[in-house]
């Protein structure tokens, strides 16, 4: 279905950074501030219900087919959805907006998809005397049984002292992708450590210059790459805040990044950049990124063919266990403000657990249990991968997420995309930037209002 024919689209406007007063006034939000109303079924206060009232959805552009499949299975429910950045790059642009509306007391959407894991800590607060955005769910508003349903750990970033505030929509395990035929072309053999990812990378330098094995132009990179060695650079205790980019396991891979980026095997050019297709579609031998690259990247951005890519368990330290990064996972929220939650609960549960989004519609591994094996099960119908065990892959590699990677009140790619990502695009090393880097997000923290170790 032509996206045209869904809804009208209003795109949030910024000008130098500060939002246009006319991108606020978005169709069909929820109005009037609930603070003074008494505690419902809902375990919380909400507004004075409106049987049959029209929600208002703000989704990214990846989630636009969430609105369609569920407009088709629930014609009877009014949504209307506006697109925004879903506060990819940890823009903050999600809690921008809500403190707005908090100020003016109306204009809240009912339900809100954000690509960062943070935003509960936020979102579950009161501001200046307005109750928080973030409607809690699991004391009435969603059953235990289904709220049973998502994978063991994925409502984590969402839950605030045992009080879920946010869905996760799916996982975002980093996996090793391989590209079978260079391989056997090239003669090669897949990569299983850190060590032997960076020989891979002198030898694929040498005898086949222009081949590459990875990228670090995006700021979600410090999730793969550090999150995913064990690197303590991004670890909170509360109200504590520590960065150690000094670690061995930082510097290990930091040397390894830069000998690549010298020899050309990782480049700097972004995924999602109008030429990268252009350049690397064929020159990709492998590379480490979260299950989420199997729809975006191979499938869409890059049009790479079934038969080709296989999916490998995520590199690890040759003296090490296997832990692996996670590179996102958007989480929806609901609004404490909305005056029609039992909308709302059919919407969110539609699109974190309904195979006619999760499975037919959505290009990331689903945290809901039962439409992650859907998901997979299709995969394997449409045999894209070379290797029969990627499903065992994928979920093993799910159940190997480090723990030692915080999630805070601000988005470790912020530092990364203001000090690292010019920094190398300037001849810098990585090695060199390091001090900044960590000085940098220590500074954040400090704002942020966490005591530094």
């Amino acid at each position: 279905m032509p996206k045209q024919t869904l809804s009208r689209r209003t795109p949030f406007l910024a000008v130098g950074g500060v939002l246009l007063a006319g991108a606020l006034a978005l169709t069909g939000c929820a109005s009037g501030a609930s603070g003074g109303a008494e505690e419902s079924e809902f375990g919380f206060a909400a507004a004075e219900q409106v049987a049959d009232s029209p929600i208002t959805v703000w989704v990214d552009a990846s989630r636009e087919p969430a609105i369609a499949a569920f407009r088709e299975a629930h014609p009877d429910i009014p949504v209307e959805y506006e697109v925004y950045d879903g506060n990819a790059g940890g823009s903050g642009t999600f809690q921008t907006k809500v403190a707005l509306m908090d100020q003016s007391g109306e204009g809240w959407p009912d339900v809100v998809f954000s690509s960062q894991q943070n935003d509960a800590i936020w979102a579950s607060q009161e501001t200046n005397g307005v109750q928080p955005y973030a409607a809690p769910l699991n004391r009435g508003l969603l059953s235990d049984e289904f709220l049973a349903g998502f994978a063991a750990g994925s409502l984590d970033y969402g839950t605030v002292d045992g009080t879920v505030y946010g869905l996760r929509n799916d996982l975002a395990q980093v996996v090793t992708y391989y590209n079978q035929d260079l391989l056997d072309q090239f003669g090669y053999e897949v990569p299983t450590t850190w060590e032997e990812y960076g020989e891979l990378g002198d030898k694929l330098a040498k005898e086949h210059p222009g081949y590459i094995l990875g990228s670090l132009g995006d700021a979600f990179m410090t999730y793969v790459y550090y999150g995913g060695t064990e690197s303590p650079v991004f670890q909170a205790d509360g109200t504590e805040f520590s960065a150690d980019t000094s670690d061995p396991n930082a510097q290990k891979i930091t040397k390894i990044l830069d000998g690549m980026l010298e020899n050309g095997t990782i480049v700097q050019d972004s995924f999602f950049s109008a030429t990268f297709a252009d350049k690397y579609a064929d020159k990709i031998v492998a590379l480490p990124g979260p299950v989420w690259y199997t729809g975006a990247i191979f499938q869409g951005a890059l049009e790479v063919p079934a038969g080709e890519i296989g999916v490998a368990a995520p590199l690890k330290w040759e003296d090490g266990d296997v832990a692996t990064g996670n590179v996102g996972g958007g989480i929806w929220y609901a609004s404490s403000h909305s005056k029609n939650l039992a909308a709302v609960r059919e919407f969110l549960t539609f699109v974190t657990s309904a195979p006619e989004f999760q499975v037919e519609a959505s290009a990331a591994y689903p945290a809901y249990t039962s439409a992650a094996e859907g998901w997979l099960a299709k995969l394997e119908e449409t045999g894209y991968f070379v290797n029969g065990d990627f499903k065992e892959v994928m979920t093993s590699a799910a159940d190997s997420i480090w723990s030692g990677w915080s999630v805070t009140k601000w988005s470790p790619e912020t530092a990364w995309a203001t000090v690292v990502i010019p920094g190398i695009a300037e001849g810098k090393t990585i090695e060199s930037l390091l001090p900044a880097w960590e000085e940098k997000l220590k500074n954040e923290a400090t704002v942020n209002g966490y005591t530094v170790k």
